[in-house]
């Protein structure tokens, strides 16, 4: 028995993770895949039936998928886009040295750290018509009051800026991380040739930084995409349809519905969408690794 254990010992010291990723991540999703090829549904009494990928093709026919879908895509690029914009540019006014910086910091992260549920709650009171600070804060500036998250068009900019919020800290932290490992010789070589601070941005910092911004971006547009919590807490999909994404009706059809095998081929696509995006990111990152 020691024998045998000296020659796998490199198998058992990795056994438990094997087995934790299968027990955690594997099973669920085969279960999940199972599940979307019978048509059940808890609120009847009748057993699960096989239809092969019925669920898929009545899932692709149906205009509320496509709309949330939409509203998916919608939600994540205008997150995405404003988070690493803000990210890059306030990690850049971080890594100077200035007094009290440190401090500064601290305060800027500590949206990252609060529970989304309370956030949303929070942000639905900012949001409130009529006494909401938001309406209230534009006001100063001469500005009508708006409806934010009651208006079906005004409700998923308002969401995104709940998000934006949230998690522009996050994308400056890791930005701010990738410039401190860029050497100081490029800067200081520019400086000697006359560069300007736009030109050493644009030339040297942003070029160098791209892996890492790519690397925030990867993990913001996954967790973007599945975002549940703040939509939920704040509108449940509303105001009508409005704000319903794709986990949100998922959500929706599995516990409000009960059709589950109908929500687990929705499960199954949203799960290969992310899938997708993900290898789309790690292809172009390792593509512009290449070119530097």
């Amino acid at each position: 028995m020691a024998r045998w254990v000296e020659r796998n010992i490199k198998y058992i010291f990795i056994l438990p993770s094997v087995l934790f990723v299968a027990v955690m991540i594997v099973f669920p999703i085969g279960y999940t895949a199972y599940i979307s090829l019978f048509e059940w549904s808890m609120s009847s009494t009748q057993a699960p039936k096989w239809v092969s990928f019925g669920n898929y093709a009545k899932l692709l026919q149906d205009a509320r998928f496509w709309s949330a879908l939409g509203r998916t895509f919608y939600f994540t690029l205008i997150s995405i886009i404003v988070e690493l914009m803000l990210g890059v540019i306030i990690a850049v006014l971080f890594n100077r040295k200035l007094k009290g910086i440190n401090l500064f910091k601290t305060l800027f992260l500590l949206p990252m750290v609060a529970t989304p549920v309370s956030i949303g709650l929070v942000w639905l009171l900012i949001f409130e018509p009529t006494i909401g600070v938001a309406n209230r804060f534009i006001g100063m500036f001469g500005l009508k009051p708006q409806m934010w998250i009651a208006s079906p068009s005004q409700v998923i900019p308002s969401l995104a800026l709940v998000d934006i919020w949230e998690w522009t800290p996050m994308i400056t932290l890791i930005a701010l991380a990738g410039l401190t490992s860029i050497p100081q010789d490029n800067y200081e070589a520019a400086q000697i040739d006359g560069a300007s601070s736009w030109q050493m941005f644009w030339k040297i910092t942003l070029p160098l930084l791209l892996p890492t911004v790519f690397s925030a971006a990867l993990l913001r547009i996954i967790d973007a995409v599945k975002t549940y919590d703040i939509i939920y807490a704040m509108t449940q999909g509303g105001p009508g349809y409005a704000s319903e994404t794709l986990n949100i009706l998922g959500f929706s059809l599995g516990f409000q519905y009960f059709q589950l095998g109908y929500a687990s081929s929705l499960l199954m696509l949203f799960f290969f969408l992310v899938l997708g995006i993900s290898s789309l990111i790690i292809i172009l990152r390792k593509r512009i690794e290449v070119l530097q």
